[in-house]
């Protein structure tokens, strides 16, 4: 099947355009750090010469956060317009890098080179930029009317059922998380497109993602489904093992950190995985709608 094809040459190009992974790697590196070094710096200056610290030896004590004064009550204030500008600058950053991705993925690939990669990621930027953001609200929209709108009505209604509110809001993520694929797909097929292209056109490119994801519906539902599947496994296990990983020493705490950033770092990769199965897919089709078919090769002949 095309689809496994797909997978396979996926991985092939993510192999051959690994620095892509390294790339995003210190872009979301850079990003968790604008907003954990800050905070860290609270941290220690909240808690520098005061007691708090014994309290925490025996565990999380919750009340140890009011005790921390003014300047915890403004951190949180001062918290959602931080995050709304974080979030900002990795949607923009990561429309950037994946510009230079999606170019080293495409048919022929090059050997990789930073001077080409950043000139794609240039002339990609605003295409790219448009494309995730006219999706994102895309996918937003989807998620309040498949979640929001059902828990609401349920929590207006005051069912008696006390298993009724847990079992809508599984139902309504399954059902979300299965529809969103269809959506994912049209944002990598629209970058794909894009990325092929030598002028900027991103809604000609998103009217092309969704007319190529509904042509290709089964199959490139299932290809994404899989690695949807495989990714999901892949971060419950790298959960697991942080969260049951009590390091003791300071040599602990950097190997924790050096371990989770491999995992990061993996997570990249599996990423770069989708764009390129996707890339490879997008090319398998278009070679086969430009194929001749055997009755015009006739004709010709004639």
């Amino acid at each position: 099947m095309n689809l496994f094809k797909a997978l396979a040459s996926g991985l092939l190009r993510t192999g051959k355009a690994w620095q892509g992974a390294i790339m995003i790697w210190l872009g979301s590196l850079l990003t968790a750090s604008l907003f954990l070094l800050p905070f860290r710096r609270f941290v220690r200056s909240a808690l520098d010469g005061s007691t708090i610290t014994e309290r925490l030896r025996d565990g999380i004590d919750i009340e140890v956060l009011g005790d921390l004064g003014a300047g915890f009550r403004n951190l949180i204030t001062a918290l959602p317009a931080g995050m709304f500008l974080l979030v900002l600058l990795a949607v923009a950053l990561g429309a950037f890098l994946n510009g230079g991705i999606f170019n080293s993925l495409k048919t022929p690939q090059k050997r990789f080179s930073f001077a080409e990669f950043f000139s794609a990621s240039s002339r990609n930027f605003w295409s790219f930029l448009v494309i995730t953001l006219v999706i994102g609200v895309m996918i937003y929209l989807l998620s309040v009317i498949l979640i929001g709108v059902p828990v609401l009505i349920l929590t207006m209604s005051g069912s008696g059922s006390e298993k009724a509110p847990f079992i809508t809001v599984i139902v309504s993520i399954i059902v979300f998380v299965l529809l969103s694929l269809i959506f994912q797909l049209a944002s990598d097929y629209a970058r794909a497109w894009q990325a092929a292209q030598e002028k900027p056109a991103c809604f000609r490119a998103i009217g092309f993602g969704f007319r190529r994801t509904f042509r290709t519906i089964v199959s490139s539902w299932i290809m994404m489904l899989i690695l949807f599947l495989v990714q999901g496994l892949f971060a419950w296990l790298s959960l697991t093992l942080i969260a049951r990983w009590i390091p003791g020493t300071g040599g602990g705490v950097f190997m924790l950190f050096i371990v989770s950033q491999v995992l990061v770092l993996l997570k990249c990769v599996l990423r770069i995985w989708r764009y390129g199965s996707v890339t490879s897919l997008m090319e398998m089709k278009n070679s086969l709608d430009h194929k001749p078919s055997d009755a015009t090769i006739q004709n010709t002949q004639v």
